[in-house]
C-alpha cells in the first residue's frame, strides 16, 4: 500500500505562486511514477505533471513553463511549484503514484488539496 499526503494549497491571488508537497509513505520502494493532477468544477480531471522513479518528467501543454514538477533525494516526496497561478488554475490537486509489482499496476490517490486563484 502507499498513502499519499498533499500540502500546500489555499488562497492566492493571480500571478502569485504555490508549492504543493506530497508525501509518500509505504511500500514506496516500487512506485515507479508520481504526478500531481487536478480537477475543476464541473470539469474532468486532468493530469497536470508527472515524473517517474528515473527523474523523466512531463506536463500538460496548459501549464508548461509555468509548473515545475520535482521530487527529494529520498523520493519520498514530490512537489509542484505553481507560479503565475491564473484563476483558470483553481482546482482541487490530486497527488498520485503508480506502483507496479511483477507485471500488475497500482494506482494511488491523495485526498486532495484545494487551490484557488482569486483576487
Amino acid at each position: 500500500q502507499v498513502q499519499l499526503v498533499e500540502s500546500g494549497g489555499g488562497l492566492v491571488q493571480p500571478g502569485g505562486s504555490l508549492r504543493l508537497s506530497c508525501a509518500a509513505s509505504g511500500s514506496i520502494f516500487s512506485i515507479y511514477a508520481m504526478g500531481w493532477f487536478r480537477q475543476a468544477p464541473g470539469k474532468q480531471r486532468e493530469l497536470v505533471a508527472a515524473i517517474t522513479s528515473g527523474g523523466s518528467t512531463n506536463y500538460a501543454d496548459s501549464v508548461k513553463g509555468q509548473f515545475t514538477i520535482s521530487r527529494d533525494n529520498a523520493e519520498n516526496t514530490v512537489y509542484l511549484q505553481m507560479n503565475s497561478l491564473k484563476p483558470e488554475d483553481t482546482a482541487v490537486y490530486y497527488c498520485n503514484a503508480q506502483r507496479g509489482l511483477g507485471l500488475t499496476m497500482y494506482d494511488y490517490w491523495g485526498q486532495g488539496t484545494q487551490v484557488t486563484v482569486s483576487s
